[in-house]
């Protein structure tokens, strides 16, 4: 088990000022592929900014933007297999859409349909949880799953640093760890769990510190960096695959914009420390990266952007031509017999339905 004084290792390759370490993993220097994950980037932006676009004018309801994570959903995803299961929390629409999961079907769900959570794509990965760290019980137990079944398949877990507070989270943590489960779990910390700031949630020198108590190991990244966050989570699942065990992944960002579409985040927080960690998010750097490159510039971000537009737009069209399910499906899958008094409500509620329409 380890000490309490253990070090927690941290990870940052590519650096504030676009500068990739010569000690990088191999891999990531093949600017290409870097283009490729910040593509990915460029396009989770422009869905978010959408989307909240949506919430303002009525067409959504409320929204838990991701704008400043980008990096750390998009290497979260790169890292894991298509047969990994995701159990995410109600922040990780980015991690989903790397995944599979289609535009139109987030907006359905933050619209207030439910269709919007029966994935096309990937189908064994879990839905929004809108609990605080619960999805954590949910990768532990598919964890347990593939173990029993000898599949070499891996959950993961991704919760917001406020998360590391609730028992939920310390439970995972502790059957994962008792019997080697290959599941990680992933904190994005933020610095903000809604108006509480981290030095307000816990004396831990760390969020990866948390992960000695469950005799498991923990490790830090640069959320802000996509070549640390992919190679952190490379190395958690492959460790996992092959039987090593569970593994605490904090990646450190910062949330830019409010907690949710309701939230005013000016109240609890100064503007100058926002402005900080502006300086430091994830674009500046991995486009700077790029631009020495020489493949990436002005020109082919316009073009890029031109092309993300048009894609969402049509999966907002989608979206907004969904037509509303009929009212009784909000009981019609909650039993596989339905009781009495739930047949009553929904009696009542087709007749109250059907009335307004006339």
């Amino acid at each position: 088990m380890s000490d309490s004084s253990a070090d927690i290792r941290y990870l940052r390759f590519l650096k504030p000022n676009g500068e990739l370490d010569k000690d990088a993993p191999t891999g990531s220097h093949d600017p290409n592929e870097i283009a490729d994950l910040f593509r990915r980037m460029l396009e989770l932006r422009v869905f978010d900014s959408k989307a909240i676009n949506l919430q303002r004018t009525g067409k959504l309801g409320t929204y838990p933007s991701w704008y400043g994570h980008e990096a750390a959903q998009v290497g979260v995803a790169a890292a894991m297999k298509k047969e990994d299961v995701l159990a995410p929390s109600y922040r990780e629409g980015g991690v989903m859409l790397c995944r599979g999961v289609s535009m139109a079907e987030i907006l359905l769900y933050w619209g207030g349909d439910e269709r919007g959570s029966d994935f096309a794509v990937p189908r064994d990965d879990f839905p929004y949880c809108v609990p605080i760290a619960t999805q954590c019980l949910h990768a532990a137990g598919a964890a347990m799953a593939f173990q029993h079944r000898g599949e070499s398949r891996c959950a993961v877990a991704v919760n917001g640093d406020g998360g590391t507070s609730e028992g939920a989270f310390y439970e995972a943590m502790n059957i994962a760890g008792v019997r080697k489960l290959p599941v990680v779990f992933v904190v994005i910390n933020n610095q903000w769990a809604i108006s509480v700031p981290v030095a307000a949630q816990t004396s831990s020198s760390t969020l990866a510190h948390k992960a000695i108590a469950a005799g498991i190991e923990g490790v830090q990244a640069d959320g802000n960096d996509i070549v640390a966050v992919r190679h952190c989570m490379r190395e958690a699942l492959e460790k996992a695959r092959k039987g090593g065990g569970p593994t605490l992944v904090e990646l450190i960002t910062y949330r830019l914009g409010d907690h949710t579409t309701v939230d005013d985040a000016g109240r609890y927080r100064q503007q100058d420390e926002v402005d900080t960690a502006s300086d430091l998010e994830p674009f500046i750097r991995t486009r700077k990266y790029l631009a020495s490159k020489n493949i990436w510039d002005t020109q082919l971000e316009e073009q890029f952007l031109e092309q993300c537009t048009n894609n969402i737009e049509a999966a907002v069209n989608n979206y907004l031509a969904t037509p509303k399910e009929a009212v009784e499906q909000m009981f019609n899958h909650m039993y596989a017999e339905m009781p009495e008094s739930l047949l009553a409500q929904r009696a009542h509620a087709i007749h109250f339905c059907d009335t307004d329409k006339d």
